[in-house]
């Protein structure tokens, strides 16, 4: 099975270390910003509608959508690090399984969500306890893209694998499929055709389509997959669904710790009134584009040290560690400083209503301070899931929600600061609760 030579020969010379190590992550930060670029387009094309109940619907139909598909997230993160483990052990038909098995999961859970649409619906606006206007848009815009939840499911298992072998142009070439057509049917929808939060969701749900059956077609052209391999029995195998079972219960009790947080957070939001739940839904947009780039170099070190451990190499997981750390430290200069002196500008691309272009603006702090205090949870996150260790993400991140939940608690009367400081404090405690952790993953896969 043929592999891109960088991501398995990396050099002993420190220069090439760096090159060959950002040959791996610029097509993934690429990759991964563009996930969130999908909500940052909804939210900026229906900020061009004058009325702010409209951009509010669609950050609450995101947060369903991130809630239910966050907590199927896994299916990306522990594809990718098998897949990478195989390689690095060179097991050819392991390598293909690691693709079948997640698929399998990916279409039962995609399914039961259109099925089960209307309880989903219904629970989660009331959950919410949006205004009713805001409430209105929120079930336009979900009732429309819920139909591409298996397709979305499947995305993910195949950008995971794609990852894990380190075809990482190859993913990205997915992502900017769904992401370019996504922006035209936006447009096109929407200031067009006047189609308002109904254009934008169906924009996403045709994009997400069409990315699934994109990535199918570059899965069978570079021939990995054949029919002898389709065959149940190989891929229902016990012991190793089993084991695969065991992870993503780890990795989805993750994403549950970190949804509840995203949740409360929006909820909070929506007490305060449409303008305040505007304004935060922009900042949680520019949030995720920061989180999605930091992904990127997270992703490189998981192939990395995914493959270390399958090689038993200790020299490049160690290397993947620290280019992790380094690189994601870069990233978050960078980004505090084109915040510091270009916030205003970026936010103004989101909404042409000023008052919530206002608010929003105040806000900009907490995304100069979240880059320095979050990095490294997000660059550790990438190591531990290229181990496939995932007990150790999640109990830093039920750590890390206690201490949200308390500053819940202690900053209320602080209103929205409070809430914005909690957020802070959250993301820099799941960077330090999860460093504990590394001597023990060290130990434990290399003695």
């Amino acid at each position: 099975m043929k592999v891109e030579a960088s991501s398995l020969n990396i050099s002993k010379k420190p220069s090439l270390y760096q090159k060959e190590y950002l040959h791996l992550a610029i097509p993934l930060i690429i990759s991964g910003i563009s996930t969130p670029i999908l909500g940052a387009v909804d939210t900026a094309v229906v900020g061009r509608i004058p009325e702010p109940a409209s951009i509010g619907g669609v950050a609450i139909g995101a947060l369903i959508f991130n809630t239910m598909y966050w907590l199927l997230g896994f299916l990306r993160v522990s594809t990718s690090g098998f897949t990478s483990q195989a390689q690095g052990a060179n097991n050819e038909k392991e390598t293909i399984l690691s693709l079948l098995r997640p698929m399998i999961i990916a279409v039962t859970v995609g399914l039961l969500f259109v099925i089960l649409q209307y309880p989903i619906l219904h629970i989660s606006l009331q959950v919410i306890g949006a205004s009713e206007a805001v409430t209105s848009y929120a079930a336009t815009y979900f009732s429309i893209r819920i139909w591409g939840a298996p397709f979305i499911l499947l995305s993910y298992v195949m950008i995971g694998w794609l990852m894990g072998l380190g075809k990482v142009k190859l993913s990205l070439a997915t992502q900017i499929v769904m992401n370019v057509l996504n922006i035209i049917l936006d447009l096109v929808f929407v200031l067009g055709f006047n189609m308002g939060v109904a254009g934008v969701a169906y924009a996403t749900l045709i994009a997400e389509i069409s990315a699934v059956l994109f990535g199918a077609y570059i899965i069978f052209k570079i021939n990995k997959v054949t029919l002898s391999q389709l065959k149940l029995s190989k891929i229902i195998e016990s012991e190793p669904m089993l084991k695969m079972l065991n992870v993503n219960k780890d990795f989805f009790l993750r994403t549950v710790c970190l949804l509840t947080m995203t949740g409360i957070f929006t909820s909070k939001g929506a007490s305060m009134g449409e303008v305040t739940l505007a304004a935060n839904a922009i900042i949680l947009q520019i949030h995720y584009i920061m989180a999605y780039l930091f992904g990127g170099f997270a992703n490189a070190s998981s192939i990395l040290v995914g493959r270390s451990i399958g090689g038993k190499n200790q020299e490049l997981y160690k290397k993947a560690y620290f280019l992790s750390g380094q690189w994601g430290f870069i990233a978050a200069f960078f980004l505090s400083l084109l915040i510091y002196f270009f916030g205003e500008t970026v936010v103004s691309l989101f909404t042409t209503i000023s008052v919530v272009r206002e608010t929003a603006s105040e806000l900009l702090i907490w995304m100069i301070i979240f880059p320095f205090v979050g990095f490294w949870g997000l660059q550790l996150e990438g190591v531990f899931s290229g181990a496939t260790e995932a007990k150790s993400v999640r109990n830093s991140i039920l750590l890390a929600l206690i201490v949200f939940l308390l500053a819940i608690w202690i900053l209320s009367p602080y209103e929205n600061i409070g809430l914005w400081l909690a957020f802070v404090l959250f993301s820099a405690s799941r960077s330090f609760f999860l460093s504990l952790y590394i001597p023990k993953l060290t130990r434990s896969r290399f003695g």
